[in-house]
């Protein structure tokens, strides 16, 4: 993403005033608030639209998908950072939220890119057979690694993909970012001769664009998710710090070696 030369000086979210607040063109005390979800408001925040029911419902649920997964580096980082300043709550959470990046937690950014690509492609007349196996031969000979591929912990599946794309059958919302998705394990099998489980970042940039969410705001998805994780771990760390543990325990397992 590149930020260009300025715009005109004018935002379109929010303005105030001494008796009300307006939030897309709706009061928000009067239209917005005691109507509409927290989910809801975010949509509507972002895109300025208010969403259709199956746009909030697959929302909610790629949200829930990837806030939570255990004491994953971003966790370490937060409660880490609490236990240094334990009033510092928001510098807490930023630690963890810096944490979300091309290898970890923010993949379904990069996931997104590839699907547009390939759809792409697709629109100006090859087979989606034939540029997601162009796209996965050609990433295996560079070295790189695809995104959306590969998980430390969930093999031979990621159990939050399954049910992403299941229900998005079942809800009739699967379009051609979900179809292009599925097509990709074989190529990636193909590519790397062994299977790679897809995991769940591949499924929710799929959702997103099937739902006409805008591709430069899916690393929203995972950054709002997981601040949610996060502020759990920072309410546990403060009846329970474990943040130092970590650290002992992080320490001990590393062996000095001043040839490194």
């Amino acid at each position: 993403m590149q930020i260009g030369k300025p715009g005109a000086a004018r935002s379109a979210i929010s303005t105030a005033d001494a008796a009300s607040i307006t939030v897309r063109g709706r009061d928000l005390c009067i239209d917005l608030m005691g109507r509409l979800t927290f989910t809801e408001f975010f949509y509507l925040l972002v895109t300025g639209k208010e969403p259709e029911a199956k746009q909030t419902a697959f929302l909610d649920l790629l949200l829930v998908s990837i806030a939570e997964h255990g004491l994953t580096p971003t966790v370490q980082a937060a409660r880490m950072t609490l236990d240094a300043d334990p009033a510092a709550l928001q510098a807490a959470v930023a630690a963890g939220i810096l944490g979300c990046g091309s290898v970890v937690l923010g993949t379904a950014d990069l996931c997104g890119k590839l699907l547009i690509e390939a759809s792409a492609r697709v629109a100006a007349g090859e087979t989606a057979e034939a540029v997601v196996d162009d796209i996965a031969a050609r990433t295996r000979a560079a070295g790189g690694r695809l995104p959306g591929f590969g998980h430390p912990l969930h093999r031979p599946v990621d159990p939050r993909t399954l049910r992403i794309l299941a229900l998005a059958e079942e809800k009739g919302i699967s379009g051609r970012h979900v179809g292009l998705a599925r097509q990709f394990p074989a190529a990636v099998e193909k590519a790397w001769g062994k299977p790679l489980v897809m995991n769940v970042s591949m499924a929710i940039a799929a959702v997103l664009l099937d739902l006409d969410f805008p591709p430069a705001m899916i690393k929203a998805i995972p950054i709002l998710a997981r601040t949610a994780g996060l502020l759990a771990h920072l309410a546990e760390e403060q009846k329970n710090p474990i943040g130092f543990v970590m650290s002992a325990r992080g320490e001990d397992a590393i062996a000095y070696d001043p040839d490194v």
